[in-house]
């Protein structure tokens, strides 16, 4: 009988009040229903992705939660000092620096110039230089050695932009040691030691320690430094940029292939300007051997002068410094031109006893032509129709260079100032270059103005008929067909 009472008050109970949650529901579907009649009214196009509510939803959650007033707990003190008064009754201030405005150093590359020596190119922060004493030490530390005595030697630094530098300078350390490194050729690796000296900050000498070069285990040719060059002519490119105009690109690779002949290389620096239809004229000389191409597009997020072309022809010094007998710095816009009589080896060979010697530029107008060409200079190449030459007189104009590499430390992009051996300028007659200014960005007809004459004054500069680069370009023209064949033939400006 007991049990039976039990059971009835297990199933017997006083009523439940379900109001609340009856309530909790019908609003949950009223608000749904809601939400369901306003969509008809949302234009199609507007979604909601499952990232977006990702997005928001960790937005919320990443939030942090205002802390409740605690009348327990007093405010938490600051761990930055502005100012405090001292003894005397002086207010102190100080200062809280935060960041950095520039690297200390940034390396684009490091090369052997020898048996003991090195050459480590790169960017550092302009106003340290300016303004500070950086200074820079280099340690070899090889894979294998029974001595604990450590490999170090001082850096000597070149600052070859004379100056010219923005946020960044350009710098090449050398790094000479007393004896041959790595004479066992079981390889090793170069370290370098910027230290700033205090600049920027006198309270601190921060010193960066990086690695700049490896040399594996018995790849080191010893004999490279004494060797014989493998090509007769190099020619170092500043940096190229912008929308180039492929057609000149073309004319410039195809005479200077012809000028300095089949023991010639390019190497051609891309800083945003090979676009696709540049490249498309470059591909046939790339296939042949004549052009490397190398892109340093990610220059351009450090701040210094003209696409930071001076360490970029350092670097092309220094990498190709025992590959080449000669080396020239010029421009896409620019012709070296030699007399009829004259090759580019002869010359070189008469001024052999120079490390260095620069040649006079030609100016050349890149807007007046002949009127004889009339309706058809869109087929003409540039230094076809360009035939009137700068006759101001009296005037100090940039000059460009050739140079024996191996006697370069560092180098320039109108001359180099640090070199051993002599310098020549007196090579008139000899060699010179035409330079039509501004045609290598130019993307519509250059011709500007078509006249009949042998002399006029145009936007108040004198000019007069040159037709020396026009009397050559069939020459030209034939020799690329023969070394390419027709593939340029429709190349647009």
């Amino acid at each position: 009988m007991a049990i039976k009472d039990k059971e009835k008050k297990l199933f017997v109970s006083p009523p439940r009040n379900y109001a609340a949650e009856l309530k909790f529901l019908l609003t949950t579907l009223l608000l749904l229903c809601t939400i369901a009649t306003l969509f008809h009214f949302i234009p199609s196009s507007f979604t909601i992705s499952a990232s977006d509510l990702r997005l928001c939803i960790s937005r919320i959650s990443q939030t942090p939660p205002s802390p409740s007033p605690s009348p327990q707990s007093p405010p938490q003190a600051s761990s930055i000092i502005h100012e405090k008064l001292t003894t005397n009754n002086t207010i102190k201030r100080f200062f809280n620096p935060y960041g950095s405005a520039a690297y200390n150093f940034i390396t684009m590359s490091a090369y052997r110039g020898g048996l003991n020596t090195f050459a480590i190119i790169g960017l550092s922060s302009k106003p340290l230089h300016v303004y500070g004493n950086p200074s820079y030490e280099c340690e070899w530390i090889p894979y294998t050695s029974t001595s604990s005595e450590k490999i170090i030697t001082n850096g000597y630094k070149i600052l070859p932009d004379w100056g010219y530098g923005h946020v960044y300078t350009v710098v090449v350390v050398n790094c000479t040691f007393n004896d041959t490194i790595n004479g066992d050729n079981n390889g090793g690796k170069l370290m370098l030691y910027a230290s700033t000296l205090g600049g920027g900050d006198r309270s601190f000498n921060v010193t960066d320690k990086m690695e700049v070069l490896v040399e594996h285990p018995k790849l080191l040719d010893h004999t490279l430094y004494d060797s014989k060059p493998k090509f007769e002519f190099l020619y170092c490119g500043s940096s190229l940029y912008g929308n180039l105009n492929p057609q000149r690109v073309r004319e410039w690779i195809a005479y200077h292939v012809r000028l300095f002949g089949p023991k010639s290389h390019f190497v051609i620096h891309d800083a945003g300007g090979v676009h696709e239809e540049v490249l498309e004229v470059l591909k046939p000389w790339i296939e042949l051997g004549y052009v490397t191409l190398q892109d340093i597009r990610d220059e351009e997020r450090f701040d210094g002068y003209y696409h930071n072309q001076f360490m970029v022809v350092n670097d092309c010094l220094h990498r190709y410094k025992f590959m080449a007998k000669w080396m020239f710095f010029f421009d896409v816009d620019e012709y070296i031109y030699v007399p009829p009589k004259s090759t580019i080896k002869t010359v070189v060979d008469s001024l052999s006893q120079y490390s260095q010697f620069t040649i006079e530029q030609m100016a050349m107008s890149g807007k007046v032509c002949l009127q004889d060409d009339y309706g058809k200079t869109y087929r003409k190449w540039g230094f076809e129709k360009l035939v009137y030459r700068d006759a101001i007189r009296g005037i100090r104009r940039d000059r460009k260079y050739a140079v024996q590499p191996r006697n370069l430390y560092a180098t320039g992009v109108h001359m180099s100032e640090n070199l051993d051996g002599n310098t020549t300028h007196k090579t008139e007659g000899r060699i010179k270059y035409f330079h039509y200014h501004g045609t290598i960005a130019q993307r519509r007809e250059t011709c500007k103005l078509l006249v009949n004459s042998t002399k006029i004054t145009y936007e108040k500069t004198p000019y007069v008929l040159d037709t020396t680069m026009r009397d050559i370009a069939a020459v030209i023209k034939k020799f690329e067909l023969k070394m390419i064949g027709s593939r340029l033939q429709n190349t647009r400006q």
